[in-house]
């Protein structure tokens, strides 16, 4: 369903994505794993146009587009087709929940307002905001206002969400919360892109599990693949360092 070719990203003289092939099938849960700075994030905002990368080739569907070169007729047409979940939620703090969630609907994909509340409510109660609709941002705590974003996420209907790192910026207590929702909407074939630091979620739920670092692929393979038998030593490594200490590796 999605492939991304080769692409490079640097930011001046700092190279941060040196190469990295990406294929995602319809269904799949990939979760990309690494240390800070390994490039995980630029990936994301590069396939959605956050960032223009400085070259790599992007086939979505039947659509292909030079990464750097794209159009911007181009580039509306993968965004009609993904939806982001930001770190920091990403919400206007002057809307309601049920505002957040159907601006886009509104206002980018041309859907009356009677219909968008109607889909807004529906994905709101998804991550289990029914109560929520009429509520402020500042008005809830950070799990609910990322379950927010996940809903407006889940209202455009998209062929793949990419999530950087969802649960980041939030109080231990309310990471629960919000992996719940994930994991729930993944069981429901939603495809997903997901960079997360969240090593239960990775081992339970992807389907297919990447680990970068210093820009480049390092490893990938199944969540048994990665978690119980790594072949590289870098991986090796990493996990052994976010990874309890009585965790067991069988190669």
């Amino acid at each position: 369903m999605l492939k991304i070719n080769d692409i490079h990203k640097s930011f001046g003289k700092n190279e941060i994505l040196k190469g990295v092939d990406l294929s995602i099938d319809k269904g799949d849960v990939v979760v990309i794993l690494g240390p800070s700075g390994s490039g995980k994030t630029t990936l994301l905002r590069c396939i959605n146009f956050l960032e223009r990368a400085d070259s790599g080739n992007a086939t979505f569907g039947d659509l292909q587009v030079n990464l750097h070169d794209a159009s911007k007729k181009d580039i509306h047409a993968i965004r009609q087709k993904t939806a982001f979940v930001f770190q920091n939620y990403n919400l206007f703090n002057n809307k309601t929940a049920i505002e957040n969630v159907t601006e886009g609907l509104i206002i980018g994909r041309k859907i009356p307002k009677a219909d968008a509340i109607a889909i807004g409510k529906k994905a709101l109660d998804k991550v289990g905001l029914s109560d929520k609709y009429d509520s402020y941002p500042s008005q809830l705590s950070g799990g609910q206002q990322q379950r927010v974003g996940i809903a407006r996420a889940v209202a455009l209907n998209p062929d793949i969400i990419l999530f950087d790192e969802p649960t980041s910026a939030l109080d231990p207590e309310l990471v629960g919360e919000v992996l719940t929702v994930m994991k729930n909407i993944a069981n429901e074939g939603t495809t997903m892109l997901v960079v997360t630091h969240e090593m239960s979620f990775a081992k339970d739920v992807a389907s297919h599990v990447i680990f970068m670092d210093g820009g480049v692929v390092v490893e990938e393979g199944s969540s048994h693949d990665i978690f119980v038998s790594p072949k590289e030593e870098r991986t090796k490594k990493f996990l052994k360092r976010v990874l309890p200490e009585d965790y067991t590796f069988y190669i």
